[in-house]
């Protein structure tokens, strides 16, 4: 894997939250946002409009003038629609994420056909029929989440006492998760031409669309678990779906050092705020280190401390060719200062890291 040739080195990413959209440009996220084909066209162009006219000249926003048929919200950290596929209520709140209800499943049991039939799917599919059918053609994708995520939204905190009691059952429940997602992502991907776009933004920037799983849950877990439940799924999704890469957006990214170590091919790590750079990449060599920024730190720091962050990450990471940065679902709090410091700090790096290289 290797970034686009058209694309920067050090790529450099925001997503800002549903909040900020409410509060700063009147977005509503209700229902028809994620499900309504003319709104889905036109808000994400309003999007794009606002990230242009604010910070364009850093690239951001550059498909304002186009009608593009994007079938998810790609501007939006909102894992929703496995969960709601395999039973979970999803509310649509009208300044915040799909909230994902726990459905309190008593059996770890999961029917993959009837999520297919879902209501939640059939609308989603209703909606890719509809813009292909307006526009020809059909881009962007839907966050799809993780394994780990699913579960605990559909059984609960029983799922740790699961765990313990039936091990086997959990294999065996966290595999037909897996297939539902498969089959889905498979589905979007031969529509759309990407997977994770909806995961992190920074997967656009690579010559080939990688599939990001969002482990979110892992620092919930240990390390010993990960290797015996979850490990096995990612070591086969790194074989058959490659590029393939983690999202891992907890504070604890390297007490799975060693373990995403024996994924056969991560090829991108998403490493959370709090994460040890150095100690991951002693371990992931190769991986493409996604540093991700706190967005409620970036609140709380001067214009100094931001890019004295950024500076000493990359600089952690130790290879830019192999980095990006990152700053994920910031609220209507932060100063549009805050977000040009974010972008304009990596432009400097990327000019002293062409300069350096031209004076060798």
């Amino acid at each position: 894997m290797k970034i686009d040739g058209d694309s920067p080195l050090l790529p450099v990413e925001i997503v800002l939250n549903s909040s900020w959209w409410f509060h700063r440009e009147g977005i509503t996220f209700d229902e028809d946002f994620y499900f309504h084909p003319a709104k889905r066209v036109e808000t994400e162009r309003h999007m794009e409009l606002a990230l242009y006219e604010r910070w364009g000249k850093y690239g951001l926003g550059g498909s304002y003038q186009e009608h593009k048929p994007e079938v998810g919200p790609v501007h939006l950290a909102a894992g929703y629609i496995i969960s709601g596929m395999l039973g979970c209520q999803i509310e649509f709140p009208p300044a915040a994420s799909p909230m994902v209800h726990c459905a309190g499943r008593e059996e770890l049991k999961i029917d993959v056909e009837a999520a297919f039939k879902s209501p939640i799917y059939r609308k989603f599919a209703s909606l890719m029929d509809t813009l292909k059918g307006k526009y020809g053609f059909l881009s962007g994708d839907v966050n799809w989440s993780g394994v780990l995520n699913a579960a605990l939204d559909l059984r609960g905190q029983a799922l740790f006492l699961d765990i313990f009691d039936s091990p086997e059952r959990v294999s065996a429940y966290f595999n037909a998760i897996a297939r539902v997602i498969e089959r889905f992502t498979d589905g979007v991907l031969k529509q759309t031409g990407t997977t994770s776009i909806s995961v992190n933004r920074t997967v656009r920037y690579f010559d080939q669309p990688v599939f990001l799983h969002s482990e979110c849950s892992n620092t919930m877990i240990s390390a010993a678990d990960y290797e015996r439940f979850l490990l096995p799924i990612d070591e086969a999704w790194s074989l058959t779906h490659r590029p393939f890469g983690v999202h891992h957006c907890g504070a604890d990214p390297h007490r799975f050092a060693a373990s995403y170590a024996k994924i056969p091919h991560l090829d991108f790590l998403d490493v959370g705020w709090g994460g040890d750079i150095a100690l991951l990449r002693q371990y992931l060599p190769d991986t493409f280190l996604n540093i991700r920024l706190s967005p409620v730190e970036i609140n709380k720091q001067t214009i100094a401390e931001i890019r004295e962050t950024i500076r000493r990450l990359v600089q952690q990471s130790g290879n830019v060719q192999r980095t990006g940065v990152c700053c994920i679902n910031m609220d209507q709090d932060v100063s549009d200062d805050k977000i040009t410091t974010i972008l304009q700090t990596v432009q400097e790096l990327r000019k002293e890291l062409a300069h350096n290289t031209q004076s060798r």
